[in-house]
């Protein structure tokens, strides 16, 4: 396991426990954010970072009961997490990383990732392994419940020319990565960028 992934899973397993009750209003933003996915009866989709699940529950309702949602997670915490808190139910967790993930390709028509870009060790190879398993046509939601702004004021930090999310980072990362981005939003209250499986 790389140095990046041990990062990772340090900082998620020490905040696991309680990661959501610190942001316990997140659950409307996620289910409009899995709403602009277009989601059908029968889908299958992914949930890459799934972390404690919270896509979970409105990625199932958008499939139905016919459809397939599985999340998948670095962190053995979060995925406990998920867990505790029944999400479960709603799909199957896999402890699994994004950079190599056990589906097979075109296998799916959608992936959500909720505060997945900045965590990936390696962003167009890591966008490109979620190309894989997705059949040309399919969609890319990367997403935050809040937006770049107001997620540096609640780190402390300070938004570099260098973030992925910024839009003219973005859009030619996931060109390069074997997507087409369609719709691009940075406001206060939620980043969302969408994309679309090329080939």
């Amino acid at each position: 396991m790389s140095d990046d992934h041990t990062h990772v899973q340090e900082f998620f397993s020490a905040r696991a426990a309680d990661w959501d009750s610190r942001f316990p209003d997140d659950g409307p933003a996620y289910a409009a954010a899995v709403a602009e996915l277009g989601l059908r009866e029968g889908d299958r989709v992914l949930d890459a970072g799934c972390g404690t699940g919270r896509a979970l529950p409105p990625l199932r309702a958008a499939v139905g009961a016919s459809g397939v949602v599985v999340g998948a997670d670095l962190t053995p915490a979060m995925l406990e997490a998920a867990v505790r808190a029944g999400r479960d139910r709603y799909g199957r967790l896999l402890l699994a990383d994004v950079a190599a993930l056990p589906l097979r390709s075109r296998s799916l028509d959608a992936v959500f990732g909720a505060g997945l870009i900045s965590h990936l060790p390696d962003p167009a190879g890591n966008l490109s392994e979620l190309a894989r398993v997705v059949r040309p046509g399919g969609v890319l939601a990367l997403f935050h419940p809040i937006g770049r702004v107001a997620l540096a004021a609640r780190q402390g930090r300070q938004i570099t020319p260098a973030d992925l999310r910024a839009e003219t980072n973005l859009r030619p990362l996931l060109a390069g990565s074997g997507w087409r981005m369609t719709s691009y939003a940075d406001e206060d209250a939620r980043f969302l960028a969408l994309a679309v499986r090329e080939g």
